[in-house]
């Protein structure tokens, strides 16, 4: 369908800037009302009712050409935040670099933006306003649907849908590169990335989750200017990385981001154990995606505690080798302070807040303690909160070939034996109650004897 589109309405691709879209009629794109959410859509209802001009626009749009399913819309406007909260009793604006508004329906947001302009077009410094790097610290001009379309990221992500009279309209050759195939940046990519950094790290989600290979234009840029992450707030990475490996996609992704050398930039320390070991380095990393991968297409949950312990393992038991070689540190101490040394590490780039940084720790801590099973140790094991997270960070261990003496496979019988089977499980270990072994008796000294 797209094939014929294209040929329809885009004969060549709008490398300039377009003062009028290709605009492809209902019975052209497909496009169903029944498609997007009924919430966007009343939101877009109202907004055209009380005379604003309002389209979905976005991923939603993309996905459903795609034949997908979008897991959020996004309504873009000319009202201001203020006009458009005045219309919703349930609306709120957020941000403060880039303010949106998100209108509450339930459980379901709507994202609703006032269109774009360029930020050298501001009028008030407020604002608009840029570091010396070139990244952009606040972004609130507001222009029009042409400067919006002109405004965003990839040209696939700028296609607007009319659903009061079901028009597509298309101002940079979005459906080309949506048949195609191919992510391409909006304008100059350099600029683009200067602008915000953060696009980088889309333009891999993306390509990894669409399966669209990078623009030359779009790819060549991102090695070079890869260390302007290290200027966004490390908040705002966090955010990142768990949609980054939270997609479904991320083995994919993590081979992109080290092949454009950005997993360096949110994980260091994990980057030079890979880059400085052998295979299993690597190895642990991406089972551990492919894991998260397997996870989500079943439909479990992923918690970023896990995600993050898998990560920073590597830099762990490096660190935790290397005080116990040099400072003759005992296993349980040299732990503990390579945890404090790892984190602080990592925190410096990417944020971890505190109730997803204590269960990662937990998660390690029970690495040492689940081969302890004498007496009641394995049934207070069992029963412990982070348990089944350690079991699966336990069972990740073996998979990439570390040599546990069969401790997954004896945890995965202990939790589906019964109760009598698990004691005979642990009386197996040679398990029982500690006999205290007798005192022994320091031998007297002999009393001095007198002086004569």
């Amino acid at each position: 369908m797209l094939t014929r589109l294209i040929k329809l309405f885009t004969p060549g691709r709008q490398d300039i800037r377009p003062t009028t879209p290709a605009v492809i009629p209902p019975n052209k794109h497909g496009l169903r009302r029944e498609q997007f959410s009924s919430n966007a859509l009343k939101v877009i209802e109202k907004l055209q009712q009380s005379g604003f001009s309002a389209f979905l626009v976005g991923g939603g749009v993309r996905d459903i050409l795609l034949n997908g399913e979008p897991k959020d819309f996004d309504v873009a406007t000319n009202a201001t935040p203020e006009e458009t909260k005045r219309l919703f009793r349930s609306a709120m604006i957020i941000g403060r670099r880039f303010r949106i508004v998100h209108v509450r329906f339930g459980r379901e947001i709507i994202e609703v933006t006032t269109f774009r302009a360029h930020h050298d077009q501001s009028v008030n410094p407020k604002d608009a306003e840029q570091s010396d790097s070139g990244m952009l610290l606040r972004d609130n001009v507001y222009g029009d649907i042409v400067s919006d379309a002109m405004r965003r990221d990839f040209s696939v992500n700028a296609l607007y849908y009319d659903p009061s009279n079901g028009n597509l309209l298309d101002y940079t050759g979005g459906l080309t590169d949506l048949d195609n195939r191919l992510l391409q940046m909006i304008g100059d990519p350099e600029s683009r990335y200067r602008e915000d950094p953060v696009r980088m790290l889309r333009a891999i989600r993306f390509s990894a989750k669409l399966g669209f290979a990078l623009s030359p234009a779009t790819a060549e840029p991102i090695q070079r200017l890869a260390p302007l992450l290290r200027d966004v707030p490390p908040a705002r990475l966090f955010e990142e990385v768990l949609k980054l490996m939270t997609s479904g996609c991320a083995t994919a992704t993590l081979s992109l981001l080290r092949e454009h050398k950005l997993f360096g930039c949110l994980f260091p320390g994990t980057e030079h154990c890979i880059t400085q070991g052998d295979a299993h380095q690597l190895k642990f990393v991406t089972q551990a995606t492919f894991n998260t991968d397997k996870r989500i297409r079943q439909g479990k949950k992923v918690t970023p505690a896990f995600i993050y312990a898998a990560f920073l393992w590597l830099p762990l038991q490096a660190t935790v080798r290397k005080l116990m070689h040099e400072n003759r540190l005992p296993l349980n101490e040299a732990l503990q302070q390579a945890e404090t040394g790892v984190i602080s590490q990592q925190l410096m780039c990417t944020a971890l807040p505190k109730r997803f940084l204590i269960p990662m720790r937990e998660i390690w801590a029970l690495q040492l303690r689940l081969p302890r099973r004498e007496g009641r140790r394995a049934f207070a094991l069992l029963e412990h909160e982070r348990f089944r997270a350690a079991y699966d960070f336990l069972l990740l261990r073996e998979e990439v070939g570390e040599n546990l003496d069969g401790l997954g496979l004896w945890w995965t019988e202990f939790q589906e034996a019964d109760e009598a089977e698990r004691e005979t499980m642990v009386r197996e270990l040679g398990a029982g109650p500690r006999q205290r072994r007798p005192r022994r008796r320091r031998p007297s000294s002999p009393k001095p004897q007198p002086a004569s």
